[in-house]
């Protein structure tokens, strides 16, 4: 069997297993040393949406689409945003077709967005969430945490102070849901 990991070092057999464990072991540590503010989204519209301005503070990172049963989260995305924004938590949309939901251009996006559902927080452009073409933020969660990947859309990560991710939450979770909440006063508390 051929560890993933072996594949993504280049290596190949003809070193040791002590070397390949080394080489993995490494890896491993530089993944886990990698937080989510090294990663930036192009924006739906304006200057690109970069974590590392949102050091230091909560960031809900929720994939969205615009013809999906879920889609009324928007709402109570915009109402979290509303409550727990000027405390410091940021929320980003990233807009996917992944789950052949998102069909729209940039405008039809935003427009739905904030006609629609009143959104004021940030959207990035149209993003691929899942498997190995997603958008290197969505690589490096689903390494952090396999098995808690996006399933469908609304899948939400809570990014912690320090830039790792402190919670996730599956698409049929309300952001208004009370685990929600609690887990971004807990973080906001602990600032």
């Amino acid at each position: 069997m051929i560890d993933r990991r072996m594949v993504l070092l280049g290596v190949g057999a003809s070193l040791s297993a002590a070397t390949l464990a080394s080489r993995a072991a490494s890896a491993d540590s530089a993944l886990s040393k990698t937080t989510a503010y090294r990663f930036s989204f192009p924006a739906l519209a304006g200057e690109p949406i970069r974590l590392a301005d949102f050091t230091g503070k909560p960031v809900l990172v929720v994939n969205t689409a615009s013809q999906c049963g879920y889609t009324p989260q928007y709402t109570g995305l915009q109402k979290l945003w509303s409550e727990f924004h000027e405390r410091g938590l940021s929320i980003i949309a990233v807009p996917s077709n992944d789950f052949n939901q998102e069909p729209g251009i940039a405008g039809d996006i935003a427009d739905l967005a904030k006609q629609e559902y009143g959104v004021t927080f940030p959207m990035a452009a149209k993003a691929v969430v899942t498997g190995s073409n997603a958008h290197p933020f969505y690589r490096w969660a689903a390494e952090a945490r396999p098995k808690d990947t996006p399933r469908w859309n609304f899948h939400k990560y809570l990014i912690g102070r320090d830039g790792y991710l402190a919670e996730v939450f599956a698409s049929s979770v309300e952001p208004t849901d009370t685990r929600v909440k609690t887990a971004v006063a807990r973080i906001l508390a602990d600032g």
